[in-house]
């Protein structure tokens, strides 16, 4: 039995080819009724594991060297709120020596609203040297065959 997928490939919102949906819950929203800043952090790692996923490049098990988070940049444009169905659209935008970086787009489905963008920086690390380690030429090659020439490098 294959994994399910909680995203698809798309065309709709280019240079993205791929999304995933979610729905706000109760407990993702402040006070005010809205969600809350940090919830969307959950959002796009959900997309990024359905786009690895998409690509046969889920790792689930612990190795030698792990992605860890370098930098995070997310701009909040409209809010979201309780029951909102909402598409995460992600992209490689680059794969450098030792890292990766996403870009992240979140829409309402309902009127197709922009709500967030993001960038996100993740490097590969050697875990027991805790030093940048370099990504290997299959893995950039699997997401550059996707991703095309909207693919920096």
């Amino acid at each position: 039995m294959s994994a399910l997928e909680l995203g698809r490939p798309t065309d709709r919102k280019r240079p993205f080819k791929y999304s995933a949906l979610t729905r706000v819950g109760f407990s993702d929203t402040d006070a005010q009724g809205i969600v809350y800043y940090g919830r969307y952090l959950p959002y796009f790692d959900s997309a990024r594991v359905e786009y690895h996923r998409h690509l046969g490049m889920l790792e689930t098990a612990r190795g030698e060297q792990e992605f860890v988070m370098r930098a995070n940049t997310i701009e909040y444009l409209a809010p979201a709120r309780f029951d909102d169905l909402v598409e995460v659209f992600i992209r490689v935008s680059r794969i450098g020596r030792t890292s990766v970086t996403y870009d992240f787009a979140a829409y309402r489905v309902e009127d197709d609203l922009l709500m967030v963008t993001a960038n996100q920086t993740l490097v590969l690390v050697d875990l027991d040297e805790r030093r940048p380690y370099a990504i290997p030429e299959h893995y950039a090659g699997q997401i550059a065959a996707f991703e095309g020439d909207d693919l920096g490098r």
